[in-house]
């Protein structure tokens, strides 16, 4: 396993992180255990979750993929030799978390912090990320911005002196924004620069073979700021596993678990041309498509971590084991082209 740093922190991360949105959907609590172990076995030390967790998310699962895995911290004594980040829900309408309609405001924060620790049964969470933004703005994959701000906007200062608040009493150790755009990145660094709160030092946002809108400018941000991406969907919602090849929609998979979910904009008929370039791709190199597209992932410049997840252990071994392949630059030099192909400009975002 290869470790990085996260940003300026002192804290060494897998590349691999085990992400952990489907356990208590698709996953059992036995599911998840036993990931959790067998990533430990890889020397993987990174696990990320959320407060929102798991999707497709709902009032009667929420919190429940925090739960496991504090159940499983709690039978395994595993705490101090990991990294655990988690995400505070932003602007939605939703009252179960809180009892109001859901703000990364400070009041909120600092209820959600207890409640993820409490589930977590942890006396700290190393990195923890607004998982939105709470302003209006493009994120989830949409790549126009349209000038529209809500009247009670929250402000990225007053959440930065909130992880401030709850670095000082040690229930934190490290912020992270979570999909968020080059805007927010660079005023979040204004913030810490001008007034001293806390420096990000990651951002996770969604970055693979079908979706690089990352590398429009928030690359360069990322390595010129030394500020991390924890690459989420790297395999497109499982697309770029490969499964969906040849219009089979397997039972079990997030496209019939969750009709009409987010992740749909992985599934066009553009996007599925395009995996089966790569597919063929991979196959005449000698590898699946999966690992071809984790290994991208993998050794990009900006990427601290690539953030996997898989609902079979069979699936998990693949994604884990792609740390070991590294792509020529012949190999990548085929991706762009797959990539560019046709000259469509507007291919780093959404795929319509």
């Amino acid at each position: 396993m290869e470790y990085r740093k996260l940003g300026s922190s002192d804290i060494d991360v897998s590349a691999i992180c085990l992400g952990t949105m489907t356990w208590g959907e698709q996953n059992s609590e036995a599911d998840a255990h036993e990931q959790l172990d067998y990533a430990l076995s890889q020397n993987i030390n990174f696990i990320d979750t959320a407060e929102i967790y798991p999707v497709y998310p709902r009032p009667e699962t929420q919190g429940r993929t925090e739960a496991y895995i504090g159940n499983w911290l709690k039978k395994r004594a595993k705490r101090n030799d990991l990294i655990i980040a988690s995400k505070v829900v932003a602007r939605n309408n939703r009252t179960d978390f809180r009892g109001i309609p859901a703000r990364a405001s400070k009041e909120q924060i600092l209820q959600a912090i207890d409640t993820s620790l409490a589930r977590l049964q942890t006396d700290y969470i190393d990195i923890y990320q607004i998982h939105w933004p709470d302003r209006k703005t493009n994120f989830f994959g949409d790549i126009f911005y349209e000038h529209a701000p809500y009247e009670d906007e929250v402000e990225l200062e007053e959440q930065l002196e909130v992880m401030q608040e709850l670095i000082k009493v040690g229930k934190i150790r490290y912020v992270g924004l979570s999909n968020e755009t080059s805007w927010g990145v660079m005023h979040a660094l204004e913030l810490h620069k001008t007034k001293g709160l806390p420096r990000i030092q990651s951002v996770q946002n969604p970055y693979n073979l079908l979706q690089r809108a990352w590398d429009v400018n928030l690359a360069e941000v990322s390595i010129r700021e030394n500020i991390g991406l924890l690459a989420y969907s790297p395999l497109a919602g499982g697309v770029l596993s490969g499964k969906y090849r040849n219009g089979v929609d397997p039972e079990g998979s997030r496209k019939l678990h969750f009709p009409g979910h987010k992740e749909s904009r992985y599934h066009t008929s553009r996007a599925y041309e395009a995996v089966e370039k790569y597919a063929v791709l991979a196959e005449k190199v000698g590898m699946d498509v999966a690992t071809l597209s984790l290994a991208f992932v993998n050794q990009q410049p900006s990427v601290t971590a690539s953030i996997i997840g898989a609902t079979s252990m069979s699936q998990l071994e693949i994604d884990i084991a792609s740390i070991n392949t590294k792509l020529t630059p012949e190999i990548l030099a085929e991706i762009q082209m797959i990539f560019f192909e046709d000259s469509i400009p507007f291919n780093l975002g959404t795929w319509n």
